[in-house]
């Protein structure tokens, strides 16, 4: 078979005009006939560019407000006739070959984004006639060229220009999975859409998760392991997948993991200053502060030893004094922060390997128009969840010792129940005056977790007395309690629901600890 393909007919349909005008005018100088729909046809011919349009093509108008404008034989066997098989046919119907076909689809993405976007709107800008069109040209791909992306546009100039308007079947072949990828992913948002608002079950029987790929990673959770970043269709403003890298070395796997847990972890703290230092997907250190540098200073503290090498994110503008300094005290993967002061952007290439992102100001941005949905892979299959977004309801709280909490008790009980959920389990967290003082990560028990946490304290030189405990489930039995008590812990934050609450709550009073259940567990495997 012959290899390269000419362009003599395209059909072009597009909404987004973008680069359109640039890429008919190439087509027009090697002789390519253009047919175009009624929007597009239009927005051509103000560029003096010749079209012919469908309805005149056809012989049919287009009709129902548009609705029905290319589903014709004349369209689609021009574009499905196989040119070795089906010459006959399509002489006998008149029916000319489309070469290329240029076509992306209604708006439906942005539409929902809206606040005010009503399902009529939404079903309203479903297009029926696009994805035919693309599927038509992309299954004959043979023969056909298929264009989804104005990105490719100069993909195609290029090829006509240097290969006498010949299309490799490479080339084809490669921009025909790209549409087949660009429909399936388009119904999978609709049909998720209609699943969000007409249903009252988050997980449909049929679950179509649907991602972009944004890069290729320099590898995966190992070297040997190949890996890359997808993020979805529509990007929640101050999500790691929003965030821009503006120097460093290409981000890893394990890079983005940690990034995440870091950037989901600070931004619980709003609008006041908070840094949070990840190492393998645990938080090592987090404190608030006055300043964006105090709390930094604080959550190093924690543990430098494990700081070394980390992910550290802040929540406020990553000013020069701080930046000066994190890259004074440690070396550091990634540095993750809303915006940076100006000036910081120039002491942070002093460090070209040192990946720095933004992130934006989150709490500036839209709320979410849908849930959140995290997932795990096991073999086989796909776990999906709601992402945990619990906060403290302080009004909800039961404090169920003799003693009560002090005000500041209280505030270092909160700033450790909001650590405590993003320790891998079983999870310990100490803390005082709004920083961690040892944390406790992954232990198959609860002891070991807790004594593990001391263990980091004492490293680190901090005082673990009067500091208080958050533990992210129920205490099984009174044990840690009593290594809470031994070591000074003033007050202690936990779920609760033991069978042996009443030991558990006993210990506590023995001890003269104040200790407030949850009523909420909070578990991170």
């Amino acid at each position: 078979m012959t290899d390269t393909k000419k362009i003599r007919r395209a059909l072009i349909s597009v909404s987004n005009k973008e680069g359109l005008a640039e890429f008919a005018h190439v087509l027009q100088t090697f002789g390519v006939e253009i047919l175009s729909t009624g929007g597009t046809a239009t927005f051509l011919q103000e560029y003096h560019i010749p079209v012919i349009e469908i309805s005149d093509y056809t012989n049919f108008p287009e009709i129902m407000a548009g609705r029905v404008k290319t589903l014709h034989p004349k369209v689609h066997g021009g574009i499905l006739g196989r040119r070795d098989t089906d010459n006959t046919v399509m002489q006998a119907h008149d029916i000319q070959p489309i070469d290329l076909v240029v076509v992306n689809l209604y708006p439906f993405e942005t539409t929902i984004k809206q606040t005010n976007c009503t399902l009529e709107q939404a079903i309203e800008n479903i297009d029926i006639g696009g994805p035919t069109l693309i599927r038509a040209a992309a299954k004959n791909h043979h023969d056909v060229t298929v264009v989804v992306d104005p990105e490719d546009y100069s993909r195609i100039c290029e090829a006509i220009s240097s290969n006498e308007q010949g299309i490799s079947f490479g080339l084809r072949s490669e921009l025909a999975k790209k549409a087949f990828a660009k429909t399936a992913a388009y119904d999978a948002e609709i049909a998720n859409y209609l699943y969000r608002t007409n249903s009252d079950d988050q997980f449909p029987q049929i679950y179509l998760p649907c991602f972009y790929k944004k890069m290729s990673l320099r590898y995966g959770e190992n070297p040997q392991q190949a890996a890359a970043f997808y993020t979805r269709p529509q990007i929640t403003p101050g999500t790691l997948a929003a965030a821009k890298q503006l120097q460093g070395k290409e981000l890893s796997f394990n890079n983005l993991v940690d990034a995440n847990t870091a950037l989901s972890c600070v931004k619980q703290f709003g609008k006041f200053p908070a840094c949070v230092i990840v190492k393998h997907a645990n938080p090592c250190g987090a404190a608030t502060g006055e300043t964006i540098l105090a709390a930094y200073q604080k959550a190093f503290a924690t543990d430098p030893k494990s700081a070394f090498g980390g992910i550290i994110a802040v929540n406020q503008l990553l000013d020069v004094a701080t930046l000066e300094t994190i890259l004074a005290e440690q070396f550091v993967e990634v540095l993750i922060a809303p915006q940076i002061e100006t000036g910081g952007i120039a002491i942070a290439k002093q460090k070209p390997n040192l990946r720095l992102m933004l992130y934006g100001n989150y709490y500036e941005s839209n709320t979410e128009t849908y849930q959140e949905l995290e997932y795990k892979t096991i073999d086989g299959g796909l776990l999906v969840q709601t992402v945990d977004k619990t906060m403290l309801n302080q009004a909800k709280l039961a404090v169920v010792t003799k003693r009560m909490p002090t005000k500041d008790e209280l505030a270092d009980l909160s700033f450790a129940f909001q650590m405590v959920k993003f320790v891998k389990s079983n999870a310990i967290v100490y803390a005082k005056n709004q920083q961690t003082i040892g944390i406790g990560a992954g232990q198959m028990s609860r002891i070991d977790s807790a004594e593990l946490g001391l263990k980091k304290a004492q490293d680190a030189g901090l005082v673990v007395k009067d500091a208080v405990m958050a533990s992210d489930a129920f205490f099984p039995f009174r044990d840690v309690v009593d290594i809470a008590a031994k070591n000074g812990i003033s007050a202690i934050i936990q779920p609760g629901g033991s069978v042996r609450d009443a030991e558990v709550i006993q210990a506590a009073d023995e001890a003269n600890i104040a200790m407030l259940f949850t009523g909420v567990r909070v578990f991170s495997h």
